[in-house]
């Protein structure tokens, strides 16, 4: 059974049409990236893989749970969703705010405690994610690489089959940006049956081990498939609307205007 099964996936709010006619299958150990200009639909078609709203038509299964005929709530609990706009007031520290991925909430609930071995996964996803250092550090001293690390730690203590995405990369200097995939790429690894789905808008915003790509614009898919397929100089410069040379080099791909000749 696929992890994400969306078909012919129609999303209308006030008039607009966000999304027309889309249908993605991720299967599990796939790692998919949404790509696409600013509206295109990207984020939209997260919300929907990540139970957020409901398709105006279409269908969509997540977990083999259909969206509509599920708590929304709860299908939520078992997915992993990284939002770097987390709204997080409280000045927790690092392990705190990874142990609220089990309470699925922001600040930590009242009365709950974590296991040892809940504890012990804590410490073992933040070290994975090189933030094993840091476990004390209180979240409004963190850089924002270091909140994209714990929040990626947060998703996963649920132990989900499916990791969602939005942006990771957003306001991260070059260090951090690397930093943070590279942690991606060991996380794919550590855990191979694991799917993701990763929203950016820049090709050098993705980790070495993505496997397939969707390119949307204007909310309908330009093309979907393995990523060496899609990510390819015409259709990436068809889905942006301007001339683009794509590249890759040891597994990350680059994106490069091409000069325009005007007769």
């Amino acid at each position: 059974m696929p992890v994400i099964r969306a078909d012919g996936v129609r999303l209308v709010r006030d008039g607009n049409v966000l999304l027309d006619s889309v249908s993605l299958t991720v299967h599990s150990g796939e790692h998919w990236a949404l790509l696409g200009a600013n509206g295109a639909g990207k984020s939209t078609l997260l919300g929907l893989l990540g139970a957020v709203t409901h398709p105006t038509h279409g269908s969509v299964e997540v977990l083999g749970r259909t969206i509509g005929r599920v708590d929304l709530r709860e299908l939520r609990t078992l997915l992993g969703h990284v939002n770097p706009r987390h709204p997080l007031r409280s000045p927790l520290s690092v392990r705190e705010v990874v142990l609220t991925g089990l309470t699925n909430s922001a600040e930590p609930v009242p009365r709950w405690s974590a296991s040892a071995e809940q504890l012990e996964r804590a410490d073992r996803l933040l070290k994975m994610l090189g933030m094993q250092g840091k476990t004390g550090s209180r979240w409004p001293s963190l850089s924002q690489g270091e909140r994209g690390r714990t929040l990626i730690a947060r998703a996963l203590m649920p132990q989900p089959r499916l990791l969602l995405l939005d942006e990771p990369a957003t306001g991260l200097d070059l260090a951090a940006r690397e930093q943070l995939l590279d942690a991606l790429d060991s996380l794919r690894q550590e855990h191979p049956e694991l799917a993701t789905v990763l929203v950016t808008h820049h090709l050098e915003e993705l980790p070495a081990s993505t496997t397939h790509a969707m390119l949307l614009r204007a909310g309908r898919c330009v093309a979907s498939g393995p990523a060496d397929d899609v990510l390819t100089t015409d259709q990436v410069s068809d889905c942006f609307g301007h001339p683009v040379r794509i590249a890759r080099t040891d597994g990350r791909w680059t994106a490069r205007a091409q000069r325009v000749t005007r007769g």
